[in-house]
């Protein structure tokens, strides 16, 4: 399985803390399935100070880190990017760390604020998609202002935006209002990825298989790993053109 949202690159965000802890939280990911990861640290200006050089450097380090464990991981770097105005300046600068490419377009997992989608964004979301940005939406089903009214996301639907869903909401492990949109989304065909949004053991673990089953319950098996297998490599694959995932 390919994940595409993790938060595995040590001390510099709110995921893993240490490259210990990294590589725990790597191991038990490819004990779960995954045999790829694309690593997505906060992209979040006043809160995170990433850059795609850094994280480049951080997930150069991981990687090395992986092949001293022996742990069978691989790893490329992205983003995941806080809704913001400053988007525009940096994608003008070519200062994004995409996931992968869609369609010609280049993919930006884009995260709207916990509390709800903020005005405007549809605005934010067509401009990326007028300059050959796909927008990839994380985690909808955990945004209150879905929640709320699950017609919010269906603009950004309309618009073209693609739809990324964690696999444990799907699971019920953010609890059943969550689980009931994320059934919703993929019960509509809404969802083009699952994730795991890893960011530790406690609670958020790189674990893609309760959510695949539960997927599995509901739309079956083979269009359930498209989620998280085939729709995945088809939008990451550059960044793994030595591999494979057979």
């Amino acid at each position: 399985m390919i994940d595409l949202h993790s938060h595995l690159l040590p001390g510099i965000d709110d995921g893993a803390q240490s490259m210990a802890e990294a590589l725990e939280l790597a191991a038990h990911a490819v004990a779960c399935g995954t045999t790829h990861m694309v690593c997505t640290p906060h992209l979040h200006p006043g809160r995170y100070s990433n850059t795609a050089a850094s994280i480049a450097l951080g997930v150069r380090e991981f990687a090395a880190a992986l092949g001293q464990a022996g742990i069978p991981l691989q790893v490329s770097a992205a983003a995941e990017a806080r809704f913001d105005s400053d988007l525009v300046t940096l994608a003008k600068r070519n200062e994004l760390p995409f996931v992968g490419e869609w369609k010609g377009r280049q993919v930006l997992l884009l995260e709207f604020p916990h509390s709800g989608i903020p005005a405007q964004a549809d605005k934010l979301t067509s401009w990326m998609l007028r300059n050959n940005i796909q927008p990839l939406i994380a985690h909808p089903e955990r945004n209150k202002g879905v929640m709320a009214n699950y017609k919010r996301i269906q603009p950004f639907l309309e618009q073209g935006c693609l739809l990324q869903v964690t696999a444990g909401s799907l699971a019920g492990q953010f609890g059943p209002a969550t689980q009931a949109l994320a059934e919703y989304l993929i019960l509509g065909n809404h969802i083009t990825i699952l994730a795991s949004d890893a960011h530790n053991m406690r609670n958020r673990p790189p674990n893609l298989l309760p959510g695949l089953r539960q997927a599995t319950r509901l739309i079956g098996e083979a269009a359930a790993r498209k989620l998280v297998e085939d729709e995945p490599w088809r939008m990451a694959q550059g960044h793994f053109s030595a591999t494979s995932i057979a």
